[in-house]
């Protein structure tokens, strides 16, 4: 059923309408006309009640008020239950820079590299993280390479051992007049082999479409020291952001980089992989948010700009020239 007010998507038997917070005409008395909704639709959090104002094109809200999430995507919205944090240990500016400043001032020629640049911008944001637990199983083919070398090492020396005995040269101490050993390549060589990868994955996709620069690759974060999520553990000044990427993309997008991950272990296993199929399973998602100092640098002229974990104490990305 849909609100006559404002056309949300209800469910049956619903009284009041979670969008605008109107009352539901029983069935017996006639519904207004539906009205369009004017300006920012307002949802209300129903852990507090508090009024929620999301942007256009954010499908993960968290409240002001308690810190209460909802999703929004596929039209429909609803709570989200696992809504955790990393809590913050480098809350000042201060710290952040000192934490660049051992990333940058690294090796003798770039002793004074972070005093050479100039702050130009600092903040800390909350970045949202769909967390996707993912069991991955790959299968593949390879050619044994040692296998083979073993085996043609093996022909070999039989060889050289049967050509000695028919030359008389085991005991009888001739030289020369040897026969001539031709290496038999067995079945052995470049012998196909199969290997299974099972792994288990809680990977972080970032929420929001336009920081794809957050996203880790080589990086990982501490999910181990996570917590539900408390307002009040989110230092006054830093911001917390919403998300508009939904969760359905998230799993998807989680799929394809552990697909990636099993590919590359497959391969640097063995360099010789013929065929590779991976199966994934993916359970739900969890929402995350990461506290992450934002700094943009000017040295000489060129723009760095750096993502700090703000949990770890430590670089995770850097984006422009940094020192080598």
């Amino acid at each position: 059923m849909n609100c006559p007010f404002c056309s949300t998507t209800l469910p049956d038997g619903a009284k009041f309408c979670y969008s605008c917070g109107k009352a539901i005409p029983s069935a017996a008395a006639p519904p207004p006309a539906a009205a369009a909704p004017s300006g920012p639709v307002e949802l209300k959090c129903k852990a507090c009640g508090a009024p929620l104002h999301p942007v256009f094109g954010e499908m993960v809200v968290s409240c002001d008020y308690c810190g209460a999430s909802i999703s929004l995507a596929g039209g429909n919205w609803k709570e989200i239950s696992k809504h955790s944090m990393l809590p913050p240990k480098v809350t000042e500016a201060g710290q952040a820079l000192e934490v660049i400043r051992g990333f940058l001032d690294q090796g003798l020629f770039h002793k004074h590299a972070f005093e050479e640049a100039k702050v130009e911008e600092q903040r800390l944001t909350f970045v949202p993280f769909w967390v996707v637990p993912v069991s991955a199983s790959t299968t593949f083919q390879y050619q044994d390479i040692a296998v083979g070398v073993g085996g043609t090492v093996a022909s070999v020396a039989m060889g050289a051992v049967l050509g000695s005995a028919l030359s008389g040269g085991l005991g009888g101490g001739r030289r020369g007049g040897g026969v001539a050993v031709v290496p038999i390549m067995g079945g052995g060589m470049n012998a196909t082999r199969a290997g299974t990868i099972s792994q288990q994955y809680e990977y972080p996709v970032v929420a929001v479409k336009g920081m794809t620069m957050y996203q880790p690759h080589n990086y990982t974060f501490g999910l181990a020291d996570r917590s539900f999520y408390d307002k009040k553990s989110v230092p006054e000044g830093s911001q917390v952001l919403n998300g508009d990427l939904g969760e359905d993309a998230a799993a998807h997008a989680a799929e394809a980089f552990v697909n990636q991950l099993q590919f590359e272990a497959a391969h640097k296993q063995h360099h010789m992989v013929s065929s590779l199929q991976t199966q994934v399973q993916v359970s739900e998602a969890e929402l995350l948010h990461v506290p992450v100092w934002y700094i943009r640098l000017d040295r000489k002229g060129q723009k760095i700009e750096i993502l700090v974990d703000a949990h770890a104490g430590k670089v995770m990305q850097t984006v422009g020239n940094t020192p080598a």
